[in-house]
């Protein structure tokens, strides 16, 4: 393909975006999570209320609950997904506001309750971005579509999180909250001037079809329980090996906090070039091939870690294991959420995304204590190398599937021709 012929393929509003509703998406996270604990720190509040307020990212774990109502009810504006995005974008920036409006104070319950509403819309806002792009991109974007929303997620949590905490000290605690409000609710632009989704389905027609129709239409495929496999499989290497990462630099080898942060960083900026470098990649690959090469790839990553525990602090073999489990976990998130998206049927494409990234995500959340137990009983190197091969049941399933991955849902009736 052509330079021009690139272009004229991948730059388009579709894409363009994708960076800003994927800078949104990010934002209210670290403003609900490890931003709003340094603020409570600094105002005095107690380590038990702090303890307390990680109770507030609960929504995020269960947003699939309420994703049927976002398939079946359309608001009266900008249609099924732009109006949910509408809704929800401008409740997350008003409720920053009142969060700076409240502050800690003597009644940091108030606070509590104001932060867990924010996460509540900003897990409704992620589930309607995911059905957005979903439907808006074409297959053949969708890994490019992925990793430029990946990084504009990326860029909202060094915001929320470094440059909230450098704001802080400048202008105060109130004032940086006032001003990721602001940030909030100027990103409604981009909202207006999406693109319509190129397939717009029927919504369903009740809340009973809403809940219980995704479900048996996905179960009603062929080989849906090894499509399901995948989903939870593939990115498995990857949860265990990261659960325990900051232990084993600080505890298992030795490296300071200062060395872990600035390596950390160094990963930050690994992970958006993966994406970008994967998502590319992607645009001249089937789904299938992409899974495949790019999962072996983060599998491998892995035993980058076996040899940093075998051979001892060295901060040059650490950041480059760092940069490498990046790059490749970057290039592996772009094929894994083209997956998601390939996998859903447009009619209820945010239940259905909620349900499989929830399913996903089941490896991060139980993944601490067995790998814990398992670092005791044989040690760091050897826990590493099982990592590559927690991470081999997933290839072999996306190589046995391989026929029925990247089969888009209702695509024949989309003029993508059509799409701006």
């Amino acid at each position: 393909m052509t330079d021009s012929a690139f272009q004229s393929r991948f730059i388009n509003r579709r894409l363009a975006v994708m960076l800003p509703l994927g800078f949104a998406s990010g934002l209210p996270l670290a403003l609900t999570a490890g931003t709003l604990q340094a603020w409570l720190t600094v105002e005095g509040v107690d380590l038990k209320t702090i303890g307390a307020f990680t109770l507030v990212g609960l929504p995020y774990t269960l947003k699939f609950l309420w994703a049927p109502a976002m398939d079946h009810l359309v608001p009266p504006w900008l249609g099924r997904r732009r109006g949910w995005m509408m809704l929800t974008q401008s409740s997350v920036a008003i409720g920053l506001m009142l969060m700076a409006m409240a502050g800690p104070g003597d009644h940091p319950e108030m606070l509590a309750v104001l932060a867990l509403l924010v996460a509540f819309f900003s897990a409704s806002l992620d589930i309607v971005f995911d059905a957005y792009r979903t439907e808006t991109l074409q297959p053949h974007e969708r890994g490019l579509g992925a990793a430029v929303w990946v990084n504009g997620y990326r860029m909202a949590l060094l915001v929320a999180g470094a440059g909230a905490l450098m704001l802080a000290d400048a202008i105060g605690w109130r004032a940086t909250y006032l001003v990721m409000a602001a940030v909030m609710a100027a990103g409604l632009a981009t909202i207006v001037v999406s693109p319509e989704p190129a397939y717009v389905a029927k919504p369903p027609r009740s809340f009973a079809e809403a809940i219980g129709a995704p479900v048996k239409e996905f179960f009603s495929r062929p080989r849906a329980l090894g499509l399901l496999a995948v989903v939870v499989l593939y990115k498995l290497g990857d949860a265990v090996a990261a659960s325990l990462q900051t232990a084993f630099f600080i505890g298992g080898v030795g490296f300071s906090s200062s060395d872990v942060g600035m390596v950390k960083g160094v990963g930050v900026v690994a992970t958006l070039v993966g994406a970008v470098l994967g998502g590319t990649m992607m645009t001249r690959m089937r789904l299938m091939t992409a899974l495949l090469v790019f999962g072996l790839l983060q599998a491998l990553s892995n035993l980058g870690f076996a040899l940093v525990a075998l051979m001892g602090k060295n901060t040059i073999l650490l950041t480059v294991a760092v940069v490498v489990e990046n790059v490749t976990g970057g290039m592996g998130t772009a094929a894994f959420v083209a997956l998601i998206m390939s996998l859903c049927d447009p009619r209820y494409t945010a239940t259905q995304f909620a349900l499989l990234s929830s399913c996903e995500a089941l490896g991060r959340v139980f993944a601490g204590r067995p790998s814990a137990v398992l670092v005791e009983t044989i040690g760091w190197v050897e826990f590493f190398i099982m990592t590559f091969v927690v991470a081999l049941p997933g290839l072999v399933v996306v190589w046995f599937l391989k026929k029925h991955l990247g089969i888009e849902k209702n695509v024949e009736k989309i003029n993508w021709s059509q799409a701006v």
